[in-house]
């Protein structure tokens, strides 16, 4: 038995370990302390634990800025935001990218068509098109995806999570202030690792997320043991500031 998960690492996943002092991030989970005691009672044991980094405006590295620009100008790729018109064909190719660049991580179930549509239906609700990236060859085909999202968690707590009967107001026109965001998902095609293309993401995230009003975002969830997106997340300038945990036990 291993858990919690909401029902897969593909949706609300871990108990939060780290980092109780600050609320969650949208589609982030959050519990008092004491429920990992309760774990640890009844004889769960660490199964894999999820790390959190977050970036301030300002806190971005040098190097980044650096070298972004010229990695974009390399690329021998199309580097473009979502395009709203076309909603539907980019959630598939973030759903076709994702499964391929998630497949070997730990705990990875492929999305489902009806998982799909959830997310995309929530999505559609309260994403910036102008914080969603692919790169494509040249014939149009995807190879990576960056998605941020802003922190409506940010409105649903002044309003107490309440939409009515004034609720839904506040929530339309508040995430228009919202000046927090998460990072939620990143993926590029084995076949094409290794040429900058994550690196030009968090260039364009940072850049435009500035210009577009977010002073602060996390990065979330990123695997412990995967080494690659640490060092990357550090690189950047991020700071790691929560955790969570994946509990198991045998049955």
């Amino acid at each position: 038995m291993r858990g919690p998960m909401n029902f897969s690492v593909n949706d609300e996943i871990g108990m939060l370990i780290e980092g109780f002092d600050t609320p969650p991030a949208i589609m982030m989970t959050h519990n008092p302390p004491y429920y990992n005691d309760l774990m640890a009672d009844c004889g769960f044991v660490k199964a894999m634990d999820m790390v959190a980094y977050e970036l301030r405006q300002g806190e971005v590295s040098a190097r980044l800025m650096q070298v972004g620009e010229k990695l974009l100008s390399r690329l021998k790729l199309r580097v473009r935001t979502m395009d709203a018109k076309n909603f539907w064909r980019d959630i598939q190719h973030i759903c076709d990218v994702y499964n391929t660049a998630w497949a070997a991580n730990w705990g990875f179930v492929p999305m489902t068509k009806s998982e799909l549509k959830v997310m995309a239906d929530t999505l559609r609700l309260i994403y910036d098109p102008r914080m969603v990236f692919f790169a494509e060859t040249e014939d149009g085909t995807p190879v990576g995806f960056c998605l941020m999202l802003p922190d409506i968690n940010v409105v649903l707590k002044r309003i107490n999570g309440r939409l009515l009967p004034t609720g839904i107001i506040k929530l339309l026109t508040g995430r228009r202030k919202i000046d927090r965001a998460r990072v939620l998902l990143m993926g590029v095609d084995p076949a094409f690792r290794g040429h900058g293309i994550d690196v030009a993401f968090y260039y364009l995230t940072y850049q435009r997320g500035v210009e577009a009003g977010y002073r602060w975002a996390e990065f979330s969830w990123i695997l412990e043991n995967n080494r690659l997106m640490n060092d990357a997340a550090l690189g950047i300038g991020a700071k790691p500031y929560k955790k969570w945990r994946v509990w198991e036990t045998p049955l």
